[in-house]
């Protein structure tokens, strides 16, 4: 019974929650840093196939943009069946996927296997586990976030080589299969994220459908008392009482009123048009160096110095976009991030030998985990905690269009001229032409926002305004006296009362 199934259990910040981060440590680095890890493999399987880079290329980017834009289907279904069920799914698909791609016989093969499974299942993967933290953890969620998406470049850090070593021994084909094995440990990961707060729930369910049922008992009464004549708008209010409810679940996931939201949409612009650079040079930085003549082994080092660096990065930049002189105008400095990432690319060409390419890693390496630090802290300072959840729904399925298109039209560049160098710097004017975008919106947003708040202000403090008011609430009754003779009787009557009130 309710009354003696308990109060529901609050976040406990400890505990076993944080094996609940391990698991989220786990999940969240598979789905961020699998897709990039696959670069070891592109140059090998376009040999086999006959590919282009432009073709090749293509699988990273429906893996990285099934990602992205499954996203809402991920949270929907962790809603209706909480994260345990869906992570341990999605950890079955990214095995099946992999496994799959290792007998696939056709670049689209790939495309289906890798790009549609596998990046569905690390879809799966990644928002419960996002969310089971929020559940487990109250005052140290910045903590426990921070050692849950650390699991990215710390993951890409170890697969770099462990992919080179397995190519060597195995092949392309043997790879995928031990790979498939190894994603199957997102399963267990899914296995640590044991519910919190299921009583509740049922206690929650069980008022709810009581209350519906005494509901719907007077709603049957007051039907059977009413006349049938009236029972006509009753019909239609329901009607659009249904209405409203289904529009009101589809606004629960997706609030499409942020598009009247000018700083969402300063921020949405910015980061689409970022997108078409920022994912391209990761999946083409392995392959790059092998062309001008580094060894395998080497090459893959560069990912694993770049993983390095952003795992020191992040929380790094997170502490300075913490602080009190860098918090109240946080988009300049996530503005200054993207700049800063689209320069180290501008200037890659000019690194010749093996030298200057770890010089670029370390230097791409810091801007990428300064953008990923602040790539979600910047939407919820714009929107607020209450539209996050909406805005990372609206947000990832505009951007999964262009982390599709960038690093295909990479390789397409490099197809044309033959040269990587073309590609970097096509990313890096992207890049810079987003973050100066950003930052010239944002100040206009601000100015904007100082003016809006000013004004308000000052109509709250000045008493005129009130003044206005009461004078067209008067000018208001005057016109009502002016509207003629058919007007008498209803002002008679209100004469009237008044009189009673009076005596009364």
């Amino acid at each position: 019974p309710p009354g003696t199934a308990g109060r529901a259990p609050g976040p406990p910040d400890g505990g076993w929650g944080w094996v609940v981060v391990f698991g989220a440590f786990i999940s969240i680095g598979f789905a961020y840093a699998f897709p990039k890890g696959l670069a070891i493999f592109f140059k090998e399987i376009q040999d086999f196939f006959g590919t282009s880079y432009s073709e090749i290329a293509w699988v990273s980017s429906i893996m990285l943009a099934t990602t992205y834009g499954a996203g809402p289907v991920s949270s929907v279904l962790v809603n209706r069946y909480g994260s345990r069920p869906v992570v341990i799914f999605g950890g079955l698909l990214c095995g099946i996927g992999m496994i799959s791609a290792a007998f696939c016989t056709s670049i689209l093969q790939l495309y289906i296997c890798v790009g549609f499974i596998t990046g569905f299942g690390l879809a799966l993967n990644l928002q419960p586990s996002v969310i089971i933290i929020g559940k487990y953890f109250l005052k140290r969620r910045p903590i426990a976030n921070g050692l849950a998406m650390a699991g990215s470049p710390v993951m890409l850090c170890t697969l770099a080589p462990l992919n080179q070593v397995l190519f060597d021994n195995f092949g392309w084909r043997g790879s995928f299969l031990i790979l498939g094995a190894i994603l199957l440990n997102c399963c267990v990961a899914g296995a640590l994220f044991r519910p919190i707060g299921a009583a509740t729930a049922s206690i929650k369910t069980q008022v709810t459908e009581e209350g519906k049922d005494a509901l719907k008992e007077e709603i049957t009464k007051d039907a059977m008392e009413m006349s049938s004549p009236t029972n006509v708008p009753m019909e239609t209010k329901t009607e659009e009482e249904g209405r409203k409810d289904c529009c009101e679940k589809i606004n629960q996931y997706l609030d499409f009123s942020l598009f009247k939201h000018r700083g969402f949409l300063i921020y949405l612009i910015g980061n689409v048009l970022m997108f078409l650079g920022f994912f391209a040079p990761i999946v083409f930085l392995a392959p790059y160096a092998k062309h001008i003549g580094i060894d395998e082994y080497s090459a893959a080092f560069l990912l694993s110095i770049l993983a390095i660096v952003d795992m020191i990065a992040r929380p790094t930049t997170g502490i300075i976009a913490n602080s009190k002189w860098v918090r109240p105008r946080i988009q300049y400095f996530f503005s200054f991030a993207i700049t800063f990432n689209g320069a180290c690319h501008l200037l890659c060409p000019l690194a010749s030998g093996y030298t200057g390419l770890v010089v670029y890693s370390i230097f791409f390496g810091l801007a990428f985990g300064m953008v990923c630090a602040m790539l979600f802290e910047t939407l919820m300072d714009l929107v607020g905690a209450a539209r996050f959840t909406s805005a990372v729904g609206l947000v990832t399925i505009a951007e999964c269009c262009t982390i599709l298109l960038g690093p295909p039209i990479g390789g397409t560049l490099i197809d044309t001229f033959g040269d990587y160098k073309y590609m970097f710097i096509k990313c890096g004017a992207v890049m810079v032409l987003a973050g100066t975008f950003l930052f010239i919106m944002n100040y206009y947003n601000y100015r904007m926002v100082a003016k809006e708040e000013k004004e308000r202000k000052a109509k709250e403090e000045d008493p005129k305004s009130v003044r206005t008011e009461n004078e067209d609430r008067n000018n208001w009754k005057k016109e009502t006296v002016r509207d003629g003779p058919e007007l008498e009787p209803l002002r008679e009557e209100r004469e009237g009362l008044k009189k009673e009130v009076n005596g009364t």
